[in-house]
């Protein structure tokens, strides 16, 4: 837990890193204006960047998976900057720890415990005190992330940040095939079946007329900006260019315990899972 002294801290440092990230305008990638306040690898950078750099009629974020609310990708940006957030976590007890937290009351954030799925997800999205044109919309489930992004109807994001699995590749628009009650843990040991891969995400990108700038440098989440909101800073990038491999090693034996495998051989953790190709339309093995 971190104490009030430290977090004013690390705000005051946030401050100074977001007014250097400001002044960069011409970048070949997102993560020259990477840095970390909360959010659990360098994204706050990012988020400051895209913020003081396209035009958003409403402050507000939407973050799915937030867990207690202590690394998620929006904290830096209400605390800093005062947006409005609505965050979701399947757990109760995460989202009793954020509703009891000082930053609920003081700042503008709404908490709901729900596990979201295709069915419910424009439901839950509609019950959201904010304009349909929300600024952000974060989506970090580790599961069905790509088949609820192709669901929502009911908001209209400035830009959209997803978190992609980098162990399935680039070569391949796969995500896993579509199932309710998916939890990444109870899936497969390893702890590396989940979610899409970053082509899948990019070719979903276009359909729902977004466009893909980059990822960040951990190689675990992909910006998407709307279309009619790019301008000459903030531009497209090909996803050859913006593709970044993740080597954080996060594997796990049948007990549970890190193994550490890292780069291709992680796939071969996972050879013969079922996945779900866009592309061919069916379902293949890994």
């Amino acid at each position: 837990m971190i104490n009030e002294n430290a977090e004013t801290q690390i705000l005051l440092l946030g401050k100074l890193l977001s007014e250097s990230v400001k002044a960069k305008k011409r970048i070949n990638s997102i993560t020259k204006v990477e840095f970390k306040v909360f959010s659990q690898f360098d994204d706050d950078g990012i988020i400051q960047w895209l913020v003081n750099n396209l035009e958003f009629p409403n402050k507000t974020f939407i973050e799915f998976g937030v867990e207690n609310y202590r690394e998620p990708n929006t904290r830096f940006l209400m605390m800093n900057d005062n947006w409005s957030g609505f965050v979701m976590d399947g757990s109760e007890q995460n989202v009793s720890y954020i509703i009891d937290s000082e930053c609920y009351w003081k700042y503008e954030l709404f908490a709901k415990a729900v596990f979201i799925d295709r069915e419910n997800i424009n439901e839950i999205l509609s019950s959201c005190p904010f304009d349909k044109e929300v600024g952000i919309l974060h989506i970090d489930l580790d599961g069905n992330d790509y088949w609820i992004w192709k669901e929502i109807e009911v908001i209209s994001p400035i830009f959209v940040v997803l978190e992609y699995n980098g162990a399935f590749g680039i070569d391949r628009a796969i995500t896993i095939p579509y199932n309710k009650n998916f939890v990444r843990t109870n899936s497969h040991y390893s702890n590396l079946y989940w979610g899409a891969s970053l082509r899948a995400l990019h070719q979903l990108s276009k359909q729902r007329w977004y466009s893909f700038i980059g990822c960040n440098s951990a190689g675990n989440n992909a910006y998407f900006v709307r279309k009619d909101k790019l301008n000459d800073i903030v531009r497209e990038t090909s996803i050859e260019q913006g593709d970044v491999v993740s080597k954080f090693r996060e594997s796990r034996d049948r007990s549970g315990r890190l193994t550490y495998i890292a780069g291709n051989e992680r796939i071969g953790l996972i050879k013969g899972m079922p996945v779900y190709n866009i592309d061919t339309n069916s379902l293949e093995d890994i």
